[in-house]
């Protein structure tokens, strides 16, 4: 099991063109930028480094991006943002969305707030919301909070499954989806994220996968699959041999560079801090390290504990 600690990125920028990097756990917490990361990302740039993001956000990339500047970072630094909402609005819009005489009905799994649901359905194509199975086509995985309707007082709780992982509202649900074969669309699969003050916030990808454990098909979309690191390095122009990823979920972001020949960079920081039992900024020992990744089945060329320079 070969891998590399470093403290700082300034011990592996000269090894690199570009790097591709995740958003939450690395470069911020859904509110807030972590401790160094502005300023890496600053030290990269300057050295000439192309810099691209690759999120499991549901978000379109262009939402994504707008984000930037309220989270501390500067856009212009950025190639460009690839997101798993992105990737499935287009999936969603050539698989079902592009007849305006045949307009199909998706169950909804998205968030309460409506701005960032109303842009992703926007580039779904004719696409029209339901709340009613019996109604659906197909379903989206988009949240985890609300079944969207076409009205605001349309729309199911999902009562405290983002807090708690309770899934009495949703396993009814998905039961009736799985008897009709309803296909579903994952656009962020993520299972687990951490929030400001160390809270764990549960996914929508696990909604996936408990619709699949049930006999449901699902359609994902973002990390760990291949080719959205490889739709990175389109957007990068340079080779798999000179790019890093930088990511702290083993399961999504060095599982996926793996796959995809592409050298990796594993914060210790993020997601996986606690079962390292660290805290932020503190470097791992090398033997807790090993038990992890063994555990896990997935090894990243580096580990850093934050993204900082």
């Amino acid at each position: 099991m070969a891998f590399t600690i470093i403290k700082s990125f300034s011990e592996i920028a000269s090894k690199f063109d570009g790097f591709i990097l995740d958003q939450f756990g690395v470069m911020h917490n859904g509110t807030s930028c972590l401790p160094g990361s502005t300023e890496c990302v600053k030290q990269l740039a300057a050295r000439g480094k192309k810099l691209i993001i690759l999120s499991n956000t549901s978000s379109p990339s262009e939402t994504a991006m707008n984000k930037l500047p309220k989270l501390g970072f500067d856009p212009y630094l950025f190639v460009g943002v690839v997101t798993s909402g992105e990737e499935a609005s287009r999936y969603i819009r050539h698989a079902y969305g592009n007849d305006p005489q045949n307009v199909k009905k998706a169950l909804w799994f998205t968030w309460e707030e409506p701005e960032v649901p109303l842009a992703f359905l926007s580039k779904c194509g004719h696409i029209d919301p339901t709340v009613h199975v019996e109604e659906a086509d197909f379903v989206i995985t988009h949240g985890c909070k609300v079944v969207r309707g076409r009205e605001e007082n349309e729309n199911i709780s999902l009562g405290s499954y983002m807090e708690t992982a309770d899934l009495s509202v949703i396993s009814p649900i998905l039961e009736q989806c799985a008897k009709r074969g309803l296909p579903m669309v994952c656009a962020n699969p993520d299972l687990v994220v951490k929030l400001p003050g160390d809270v764990t916030a549960h996914m929508p990808g696990k909604i996936a996968l408990l619709y699949q454990g049930i006999g449901g098909s699902c359609e994902y979309f973002g990390k760990p699959h291949a080719q959205h690191f490889k739709a990175c390095l389109r957007e990068l122009g340079l080779d798999a041999s000179r790019v890093a990823h930088v990511g702290d979920s083993l399961h999504h972001d060095i599982a996926g560079a793996n796959d995809a020949g592409i050298s990796s960079v594993f914060i210790s920081g993020g997601i996986h801090m606690d079962d390292l039992d660290t805290n932020v900024g503190d470097i791992p020992s090398e033997s807790a390290l090993k038990e992890l990744f063994e555990r896990e089945g997935h090894v990243p060329t580096f580990v850093a504990p934050l993204l900082r320079f």
